[in-house]
């Protein structure tokens, strides 16, 4: 019997037509996806989709992968696939330099006032050009601070050389080559939230990670610093990030996740010093089939017995 794909949402075409060629292909949207999964041998899913308990109950015995269609696996219940025995896998390294980059466009917004001006000119209210008008800070010179140096804020650190910066990077472990190589020197958190003109977060979302910019963290930022997250949204207190805007404690933010979406906090949609953006790091066509195919290449190896590329657990 031809092994069966359920594909929760959407997949580019590039790791479509891979699993069409090969396998009975469900792909008919999130509509009763617990139906759908039913007697299925593999999963793909993406950030939006839960894979709990339940949904893997649903799908029965034969389940033997969930394919994210992303790095990170927040929406996954890992211990519940482990117990019943089901694969998960990831895409990493395809979309590395996509989300770097719309980080590093996100400190020059967020710094430039880009979106503030943006709406001042859609609204007809730009009277011309006024040496006090829309100051904001520069990338070059400043001291960035990179909290986590995996692939993508390694990424971002050599996007960061041509800006003449100073780098310094958090993470549990240190870098030596990366160090030597870039220029950054590592240090503890605090100390880097301190030191920092801009603050830009490279972390997967865990237990431990959950709101690591908090009220406290926030405080200890420099009042003219920019805080940028690309990651996830759960990292970073939402409430207490827009209080910080608010009164000045921080200069600006630059968002792509947050904490519930596609909810975001109205507090943060009043405030003009928050540059605010609907979960586009990954959003290229390079980087978008470069996903979509080695998720399918993952589901292609688990199925026809190998080891998958980039499994998860």
């Amino acid at each position: 019997m031809t092994p069966r794909v359920v594909i929760a949402r959407h997949l580019p075409e590039a790791g479509r037509a891979l699993l069409a060629e090969r396998f009975d292909l469900d792909d008919d949207g999130v509509e009763d996806l617990a139906a759908r999964v039913r007697g299925a041998d593999a999963l793909v899913a993406d950030p939006t989709v839960p894979v709990d308990a339940a949904l893997l109950d649903a799908a029965g015995k034969s389940l033997k992968v969930v394919a994210n269609f992303a790095v990170g696996y927040d929406n996954i219940d890992l211990a519940a696939c482990r117990e019943r025995g089901v694969l998960v896998t990831n895409t990493p390294d395809v979309l590395t330099n996509a989300t770097a980059e719309l980080a590093v466009a996100l400190m020059l917004s967020a710094a430039r006032r880009a979106g503030e001006a943006e709406r001042m000119v859609r609204a007809h209210r730009w009277e011309g050009w006024h040496p006090g008008q829309l100051l904001g800070r520069e990338l070059s010179g400043s001291t960035v601070g990179i909290v986590g140096l995996g692939r993508i804020g390694t990424r971002v650190a050599e996007l960061l050389q041509g800006f003449g910066v100073t780098l310094l990077y958090a993470a549990r472990s240190r870098h030596p080559e990366q160090e030597a190589r870039l220029g950054a020197a590592h240090t503890d958190l605090d100390s880097l939230l301190e030191r920092s003109d801009f603050v830009t977060l490279h972390v997967p979302l865990t237990a431990e990670t959950h709101h690591l910019i908090d009220d406290r963290a926030l405080r200890r930022m420099q009042p003219g610093a920019v805080l940028v997250n690309t990651s996830r949204g759960g990292l970073v207190d939402s409430v207490a990030l827009a209080r910080a805007l608010r009164d000045g404690a921080l200069f600006a933010a630059g968002l792509d996740v947050y904490e519930q979406e596609p909810t975001v906090p109205t507090e943060l949609l009043e405030l003009e010093n928050a540059v605010l953006l609907p979960h586009i790091g990954s959003a290229t066509t390079a980087a978008r089939s470069g996903m979509a195919r080695l998720a399918a290449e993952n589901v292609i190896a688990i199925l026809e017995g190998r080891a998958p590329l980039t499994p998860v657990s």
